[in-house]
Order: structure tokens, then C-alpha cells, then sequence
């Protein structure tokens, strides 16, 4: 069964939210920005985020799923072709609130509701988790795809445990580099018996 909302519905009934809310919804895709109380833009974020997911979805059966919620085909076109690429690297999170304090008339919190579009920064990896791959690329990779120290150098401790893995590697390309000289060696001494014989 679904969660029901807390507090009073907006609207004179569940239908005129249903209105008010896809209203809100087709205003904010439109604009990409509108200011409304902070009631209504609380209870019209989900609903945003939700249609955002289905436009990045971009299939058929998710664009009839919007039509049945917002009825303007040029919103909803707007929606899947502007809007949802603008999205496609963002995992959540596709509006943000900020309040703008209070109405003149009737002293109601307002806020405006904007679609967050600014592309996506990762963030850097914690210091752990980046000495752990460090320690780890190095001695997986081969010393052709190792990358070059300064890209992974991060604290002294780090430069440190690479350069002891980069003399390992060194040691292991010398060891190898020593096995093909001796190959000829072994194989000049059956000659030499057959030159006896």
C-alpha cells in the first residue's frame, strides 16, 4: 500500500493536486526555475525527479508514462531531448530548493525549485582507498601499461611503496632479460657434441 503523505493535501482534493502538481512540474521544465511556496516545491520534487528518471530512460513506454502526467507533448518533448542529456551523467538529485523567505500578503515561506544543470564533478577518492589502488595497479599491471609515478603520487608513503614496486618490476624485466641470453648458450652445447661425434 502506498506511504500516504503527511500533513494536508494541496489543492481541494487528490485530483486538483494531481493538477497543480503536473502544472508545477510542466512550469519547472519550461523554465528551468520557478519560484512557488515552500510547500508546493517540497511536494513537487519527487514528482520532478521522477519524471527526470523516466526521460533518461528515453524508451517509449517512459515517454507515454510522462504524457499521462504532464498532457503539453512539447513540455514532455522538451523534457526528453533538452533536459534528460543534461541529466544522463547525474545519479540523483536533479533539483534543488532554496528559500527565499517570505510573501508580502499573507507572510506564506517561499522558495524557488530549479533544475540542477551544471555537469557532474566526481569526487576525489579518500587518501585510503587511493594508496590501496596505487599498491595494487603497479604490481597487477605490466610495466609497459604501469602509469608514470607523478600520476599516482599522492603522499611520500605512497612514493615510496611505488618506487619499491617500480625496482620490484625492474628486477623481474632483468631476470627475464638475463633468461634469453642463456637459451643460445644451451643451445650452442648440443652442437658442440655433435661436433665431437
Amino acid at each position: 500500500m502506498p506511504q500516504p503523505t503527511k500533513g494536508p493535501r494541496l489543492g481541494g482534493g487528490p485530483a486538483h493536486e494531481r493538477l497543480l502538481l503536473a502544472n508545477l512540474a510542466a512550469a519547472l521544465f519550461t523554465h528551468k526555475s520557478i519560484q512557488t511556496t515552500e510547500t508546493k516545491a517540497k511536494r513537487l520534487r519527487p514528482l520532478a525527479e521522477r519524471l527526470i528518471t523516466f526521460a533518461k530512460r528515453g524508451d517509449l513506454h517512459a515517454r507515454r508514462r510522462v504524457l499521462g502526467i504532464i498532457t503539453d507533448k512539447g513540455v514532455v518533448h522538451e523534457l526528453f531531448t533538452e533536459i534528460a542529456p543534461l541529466m544522463a551523467e547525474r545519479e540523483g538529485g536533479y533539483t534543488r530548493i532554496i528559500k527565499t523567505g517570505y510573501r508580502k500578503g499573507d507572510n506564506a515561506p517561499m522558495a524557488v525549485i530549479e533544475l540542477v544543470l551544471e555537469p557532474v564533478t566526481k569526487k576525489p577518492a579518500s587518501s585510503k582507498k587511493s594508496a590501496a589502488r596505487a599498491e595494487v595497479k603497479p604490481a597487477a599491471a605490466a610495466p609497459a601499461e604501469a602509469a608514470p609515478a607523478e600520476e599516482l603520487v599522492e603522499t611520500p608513503e605512497q612514493a615510496e611503496a611505488i618506487a619499491e614496486d617500480d625496482a620490484e618490476l625492474d628486477a623481474q624485466a632483468g631476470t627475464e632479460a638475463d633468461a634469453p641470453e642463456a637459451e643460445p648458450a644451451e643451445a650452442d652445447a648440443p652442437e658442440a657434441e655433435a661436433d665431437k661425434a
